[in-house]
């Protein structure tokens, strides 16, 4: 087994184990920043059997000084992932519209949940459909689960903790585009800069389109950031998705203790009491 595969599914592995005896739980997190709901994708088609869960009201909760896309209520959480069907033990495959962003946060959450056994869909939806397999419209009513959410099996960072990581403490990378880390520009945000300290390395210098390189790759392009072996190492975006996505590429370089900024910048802003850093800064 190579070290993926308890994180990545390809699209022809998925439909294999899709007509075993005992398949994976499907769940569709085709999601936006702006622009139609994720919902309209999946009722235009999905996976067979797949149901879909809201990232912003299902896997997050609601937006506010915490950042937009804060850490959910356990009991909420346990009661989104049970009405989708998510059972004790039973493996989850999360897929979304191609980038593997809110496919990765969904992946991230339930493994903060405590539920190991998920995996992200390389690729997404649309390397569903470029291998030629089938789709579906029909909305299943899957049997209710039984998932028990045990939050804190992934490791998290509040402000103050991603503040002594980038000022030292080890390596606290920033995954936005690098004019926003920067501060030349801020299009969601209401202040443009980055956390002092913090390491720019943009999505698309490790992840494209939902397809990560080999774990050696990532090594190598993590390592030029700084994070090498027995460096504590965590990672922010916005308000937490790409950054999940992040998280799980180190995971697939082999650094599992990787921790995610939940609040982000969006978080981060939001007290103004908190140092912002402009201009090129770090970067690798």
């Amino acid at each position: 087994m190579s070290g993926t595969d308890d994180l990545l599914v390809g699209a022809r592995a998925l439909a294999a184990e899709l007509d075993a005896a005992e398949p994976p739980t499907l769940l569709d997190v085709r999601w936006r920043l702006v622009g139609p709901p994720g919902r309209d994708d999946y009722a235009a088609g999905h996976l067979p059997g797949a149901v879909f869960v809201d990232l912003d009201t299902a896997l997050c909760g609601p937006p506010g000084r915490s950042g937009r896309h804060p850490l959910p209520d356990p009991a909420a959480l346990e009661a989104a992932l049970r009405s989708a069907g998510v059972r004790d033990g039973r493996p989850v495959v999360v897929y979304d519209g191609g980038d593997g962003m809110a496919a990765a946060r969904a992946w991230w959450t339930l493994r903060w949940a405590g539920h190991r056994p998920v995996r992200l869909l390389s690729g997404g939806y649309p390397a569903w459909l470029a291998a030629g397999l089938p789709t579906s419209d029909d909305v299943p009513t899957p049997e209710p689960g039984d998932v028990t959410v045990r939050p804190g099996a992934l490791p998290v960072l509040d402000a103050s903790a991603a503040a002594r990581l980038a000022a030292g403490d080890g390596v606290l990378l920033d995954v936005r585009a690098a004019p926003r880390y920067r501060g030349e520009q801020e299009p969601v945000d209401p202040v443009a800069g980055h956390v002092p300290g913090a390491v720019n390395v943009p999505a698309p210098e490790y992840v494209t389109d939902g397809r990560f390189p080999a774990a050696e790759a990532l090594r190598d392009r993590f390592a030029a950031a700084g994070v090498t072996a027995g460096v504590p190492v965590g990672a922010y975006c916005g308000s937490g998705v790409t950054a999940a996505q992040a998280v799980l590429a180190l995971h697939v370089a082999g650094r599992p203790d990787a921790a995610l900024y939940v609040g982000s910048w969006s978080e981060w802003v939001a007290d103004p009491e908190r140092p912002v850093a402009t201009g090129p800064g770090s970067t690798a």
